[in-house]
C-alpha cells in the first residue's frame, strides 16, 4: 500500500515537474521599452495560444521541448517569431517593432533587403495594410497617393500608366509601342497595362520607383517602376476572410487560407470578387454600364526545404466582365473645316436632334452595347538560392492576356462609326536570373540576365460603319461627292484586321555599390539591351453596297481600304548610370545620378494614315526608339524622431519620344505612333511623413512636373484646327500637320499634391481590445492637357478629391466604414476628341461619391 502510495506521489510530481519543464513565461514590450498589453502568443506549428495581460505578461504551455518557435502579434506591430532554444526560468523579453515605424520599412527596389532612407532613388512605399485599410483599394487609386504617378484609362486595353509624365502614350493605346514604366508582381514583369486593372490580392507592399531603373530590373524602365509584393503561405494555418460593401450595390469580399501541406511545403489560396452597378445610363438600351463584375484567383506552393533554398509556385486568373466603360459627350466645338462639315450642320441634315451637353448627369444614348471582358493570369516558379554572401534568383513566368471589346465610337445615337472591337490575344514568356549580394566588405551589387518573348495578336479586329456615317465623309453635296448619299453604301461597311507582332528582347544588366571612403558610396550600373519585332498586319474591307461602280468604289476606298504589310525591326542599346551617395549619419542621404534609358523600336498596328493616292504610308510604320537622358538631385533625412522629409530635383530628355496621334481619317481610328523630336520633362518632388508612436500618423507629398515638347514639327492638328488651310506657294492649301514645339506633353499637370492623416486610440469593441481610428487623404491635380498637341478645348481642369474612414481594428478583426470622393466632385480624367475630327469629343467620367463598410477577420 505504501509502495503504491509512494508511486502515485511520484508520478505525480514527475508530470507536475514535466509541465513546469514546457511552461514559459515572458513579456512583451515595444521598441521603446513600453509593455504591449494584451499581445497574442502562440506556439509555431500548433494551436496552442496564449493572449498577455495589461502588462504584457504571459506564461504559455508549449507542450514540447526546444527547439520551437514563438509567434507574438498585437495590432499595429509586426508580427514576429522567436526561437526558443533551452527553457529558462527567468522570463523571455520579446519585443516587436511598430507595423508603420517609418525609418525601418524595408525595400527590394534594388533586388535586395535594404531600409528604404538607405537607399539612394526616390521611392514611395504603401504598405498592405495601407491598402486594405483604404477601402476599395486597386492600382487607380495610387494616382492619389504618389503625386508623380499619372494613371488614365478609358478602358483596361486603353490604361496609359506613367511616372513623372513619362512611360506610355496617352489615350488609346496601340499594341506595338512598348511601356516605359515597369509593372512587376513578385518579381515576375506584366508587359501589358490592363494588368493594372485587377484587384489585389494579398499585397505586402507597392514600391513606386521614380526615374529609370534598368540596370536593376529586367525589362527596360526608362520612366520607373511599380514593384509589388504578396504575402508568401506560411507553415501556420491562418486564413483571412474580408466583405465589403457599398453605394452603388457594390459587394466585395475576399479570402485567403494557408497553411503547411507536408514538411517544409506550404500553401495559400486567394479568392476575390467585385460586384457594383454602374455609374452611367444609357436612355436608349436603359441600363447602366461603367460597373463592376471581377473574379480573381491566386494558388501559391513554397517549399522552403533549407535556409538557403527557397522555392515558390504561383499561379494566378483574373476574369472581368464589366458593363463597359462608355464615354460620355463632353462637348462640341467649331473646327476649321467649311460649315458643311460642321458636327451640327451634319446632326441636323441626317434628322436628329443636336447631342445633349451634360456629361455629369451620367446619360448617354449609344446604340451600340459597350463591353470590355478580358480574362489576365499566369504561371511562375521562383526560386532563391543563397551563396556565399548573396541570393542567386531565377523566375520563370508565362502571362497571358485576352480582350474582347466592344465600342460604340460615335459616342451617340447615331449610326455612324457604329462598332470598335479591338479584339487580342497576348502571351508572354520571360526568364529572369540574377545575383545579388555582397561581393566584399565594401562592395555589394546585382547581375542578371533576362530574356522576354511575346506573340501579341490581333483577331479579327473590327472597325464597322453604319447608314449615317456617309453624310460625316462628305465634304459637299456637288460632283461624285453627292454620291456618298447613294442608299445602303455606306451601312455596315468596315473592316477586319488580323495582325501578329512577335517580339524578343534580351538584356544583360548589373549594378554594384562602392563604399570608397567611408560613408561615400558610388553605385556604377551598365545595361545591353537587344530587341527585335516582326509584325504581319492584314486589314480588309466588307459590307457596304455591293457594286462594281468604279466611282462609288473609290468613294468607299475613300472611308477604309485593305492594308497589308510585314516588317522585321531590330536594335541594340548599351544605356548605364552612375549614382554618388553620400551618408554621413542615419540621419542623412544625399545623392546624385546621371543615366541613360532606352525604350525600344516602335511599330503600328492600329492602321496608316494613307497617302495622295489612296495607299497606307509605310514610312510611317515603324516608329524609332527613345533614347532618355536624365539628372537627379535627392536629399533623405530625419530631421527629428518619427519623421522623415526627402527632397528630389530631375531633369529628363527624350530624344525621337514615342507619343500616339489622332488623324482626321476614319481608318487610323485608334490614332497612330510617330515620333516628336525631343521632349524635357524637369520637376521637384517633396514627400515627407510623422508618427507620433501609435497614435499620430501624418503624410504629404508634392510634385511640380513640367513636361514640354522641345521640338514636335509634324504634330497633328488640334481638334479645333482641323481643316487649317495654309497658303503654300502662292495656293491655299489644307494641311494636317503643325509645329508644336514648346506646347505641353499631355497628361501632366503641373502641380500634384496629397496628404493624410490618420489618428487613433487603443479602446475595446465589446470584449476585443484594438484600436479606433480615424483617416482621411485628400490629393490635387492642376489642370494638364488630354491632346496629343495641345488643344483649346481638349484640356482636363484641374479638381480635389477627398477620402475619409473612420473604424476599428484589432490583431483579429477589423471593421470600418470609407468614403471615396466624398464631396462629390465632378471631374473628368480623360477627354479625347471622336474618330473623323468633326467636332464633337467626349470624356473619361471620375467616380462619382462611393462609400461602404468593410469587415475584416483573420484567424
Amino acid at each position: 500500500m505504501k509502495q503504491n502510495l509512494f508511486l502515485l506521489v511520484f508520478l505525480t510530481l514527475s508530470a507536475k515537474f514535466a509541465v513546469a519543464q514546457t511552461s514559459i513565461k515572458g513579456i512583451v514590450k515595444g521598441a521603446n521599452g513600453i509593455t504591449i498589453p494584451n499581445a497574442t502568443i502562440k506556439i509555431r506549428g500548433t494551436n496552442i495560444a496564449a493572449i498577455a495581460d495589461v502588462d504584457g505578461a504571459f506564461t504559455i504551455d508549449a507542450k514540447q521541448q526546444p527547439p520551437f518557435y514563438i509567434q507574438v502579434s498585437s495590432v499595429g506591430y509586426k508580427p514576429q517569431d522567436f526561437q526558443v532554444l533551452a527553457l529558462q526560468d527567468t522570463p523571455l523579453e520579446l519585443v516587436l517593432v511598430e507595423n508603420t515605424l517609418l525609418d525601418e520599412i524595408v525595400v527590394t527596389s534594388r533586388r535586395r533587403s535594404e531600409v528604404l532612407q538607405d537607399v539612394p532613388i526616390p521611392i514611395t512605399v504603401i504598405g498592405g495594410h495601407a491598402a486594405e485599410n483604404a477601402g476599395a483599394f486597386n492600382v487607380n487609386r495610387l494616382k492619389e497617393l504618389v503625386p508623380s504617378v499619372q494613371l488614365y484609362a478609358s478602358n483596361a486595353r486603353n490604361t496609359t500608366l506613367n511616372i513623372r509624365g513619362l512611360g506610355s502614350t496617352f489615350g488609346l493605346t496601340n499594341d506595338g509601342i512598348d511601356p516605359g514604366v515597369g509593372f512587376y508582381v513578385d518579381g515576375v514583369y506584366h508587359a501589358r497595362p490592363a494588368a493594372t486593372s485587377t484587384d489585389f490580392l494579398d499585397i505586402e507592399q507597392i514600391e513606386v520607383i521614380r526615374g529609370p531603373q534598368g540596370t536593376l530590373f529586367g525589362k527596360n524602365t526608362t520612366a520607373g517602376a511599380f514593384n509589388i509584393t504578396t504575402t508568401k503561405p506560411t507553415q501556420t494555418p491562418t486564413a483571412k476572410v474580408e466583405m465589403s460593401v457599398g453605394n452603388y450595390n457594390f459587394i466585395q469580399a475576399k479570402t485567403s487560407v494557408s497553411g503547411g501541406v507536408a514538411k517544409n511545403l506550404a500553401a495559400k489560396i486567394s479568392i476575390s470578387g467585385t460586384q457594383r452597378d454602374g455609374t452611367i445610363w444609357n436612355t436608349l438600351e436603359e441600363r447602366k454600364y461603367s460597373g463592376h463584375n471581377n473574379l480573381g484567383f491566386k494558388g501559391q506552393l513554397y517549399f522552403t526545404p533549407s535556409d538557403r533554398l527557397k522555392i515558390l509556385l504561383s499561379g494566378d486568373v483574373s476574369v472581368q466582365h464589366p458593363a463597359g466603360y462608355p464615354l460620355v459627350i463632353a462637348g462640341v466645338t467649331t473646327t476649321e473645316r467649311s460649315a458643311y462639315r460642321q458636327y451640327a450642320q451634319i446632326v441636323s441634315d441626317l434628322g436628329y436632334q443636336q447631342p445633349k451637353i451634360d456629361p455629369f448627369s451620367r446619360e448617354i444614348n449609344t446604340n451600340t452595347p459597350w463591353r470590355h471582358n478580358q480574362s489576365i493570369g499566369g504561371l511562375s516558379l521562383n526560386v532563391d538560392y543563397k551563396i556565399g554572401n548573396g541570393t542567386l534568383t531565377s523566375t520563370t513566368a508565362w502571362r497571358f492576356w485576352n480582350w474582347d471589346p466592344t465600342n460604340d465610337r460615335d459616342f451617340s445615337q447615331l449610326s455612324a462609326l457604329t462598332k470598335s472591337q479591338g479584339n487580342s490575344r497576348h502571351d508572354q514568356y520571360s526568364q529572369e536570373v540574377r545575383y545579388a549580394g555582397n561581393i566584399a566588405e565594401k562592395l555589394s551589387g546585382v547581375i542578371g540576365v533576362f530574356a522576354l518573348a511575346q506573340n501579341l495578336q490581333g483577331l479579327d479586329q473590327t472597325e464597322e460603319v453604319g447608314k449615317d456615317q456617309w453624310r460625316f465623309v462628305q465634304t459637299s453635296n456637288t460632283g461624285s461627292q453627292a454620291l456618298y448619299a447613294t442608299p445602303g453604301l455606306l451601312d455596315g461597311f468596315g473592316i477586319k484586321t488580323n495582325s501578329t507582332i512577335k517580339s524578343l528582347s534580351a538584356a544583360i544588366f548589373g549594378q554594384a555599390d562602392w563604399e570608397i571612403v567611408e560613408h561615400l558610396h558610388v553605385l556604377p550600373g551598365l545595361r545591353f539591351t537587344y530587341d527585335k519585332k516582326d509584325v504581319d498586319y492584314n486589314r480588309n474591307t466588307y459590307g457596304g453596297l455591293q457594286t462594281t461602280d468604279a466611282a462609288l468604289l473609290a468613294l468607299k476606298a475613300a472611308v477604309y481600304s485593305n492594308q497589308e504589310f510585314a516588317t522585321n525591326v531590330s536594335n541594340k542599346n548599351l544605356s548605364g548610370n552612375i549614382t554618388v551617395s553620400y551618408r554621413p549619419t542615419q540621419k542623412l542621404n544625399v545623392f546624385g545620378t546621371f543615366s541613360t534609358g532606352y525604350k525600344p523600336v516602335g511599330v503600328n498596328v492600329g492602321g496608316l494614315p494613307t497617302t495622295a493616292n489612296g495607299q497606307a504610308d509605310l514610312s510611317l510604320a515603324v516608329v524609332k526608339p527613345e533614347y532618355v537622358e536624365h539628372y537627379e538631385l535627392g536629399l533623405k533625412t530625419k530631421p527629428f524622431k518619427g519623421a522623415i522629409l526627402n527632397v528630389t530635383a530631375f531633369n529628363t530628355d527624350i530624344k525621337d519620344y514615342q507619343t500616339n496621334v489622332q488623324s482626321p481619317q476614319l481608318g487610323v481610328n485608334r490614332g497612330y505612333l510617330a515620333n516628336a523630336e525631343k521632349v524635357n520633362v524637369k520637376g521637384l518632388e517633396i514627400d515627407g511623413t510623422y508618427q507620433l508612436e501609435q497614435f499620430l500618423t501624418l503624410n504629404a507629398a508634392l510634385a511640380y512636373l513640367d513636361g514640354k515638347y522641345v521640338k514636335f514639327t509634324n504634330a497633328p492638328l488640334p481638334l479645333e484646327e482641323t481643316g487649317h488651310t495654309e497658303i503654300i506657294n502662292g495656293v491655299a492649301t489644307q494641311v494636317a500637320f503643325k509645329d508644336a514645339s514648346g506646347g505641353r506633353l499631355p497628361g501632366i499637370s503641373k502641380w500634384n499634391v496629397s496628404g493624410g492623416a490618420e489618428f487613433s486610440n487603443p479602446g475595446n469593441l465589446a470584449t476585443k481590445p484594438g484600436r479606433y481610428f480615424i483617416a482621411g487623404d485628400a490629393s490635387y491635380r492642376s489642370t494638364y492637357s488630354s491632346n496629343p498637341t495641345p488643344s483649346k478645348v481638349l484640356n482636363v481642369q484641374g479638381y480635389a478629391l477627398l477620402n475619409a474612414r473612420l473604424g476599428f481594428r484589432s490583431e483579429k478583426f477589423s471593421v470600418f466604414v470609407w468614403s471615396r470622393n466624398l464631396t462629390n466632385k465632378n471631374y473628368y480624367e480623360q477627354l479625347q476628341a471622336a474618330a473623323g475630327n468633326s467636332g464633337l469629343y467626349a470624356g473619361v467620367l471620375g467616380d462619382p461619391r462611393t462609400y461602404g463598410a468593410t469587415f475584416r477577420y483573420s484567424f
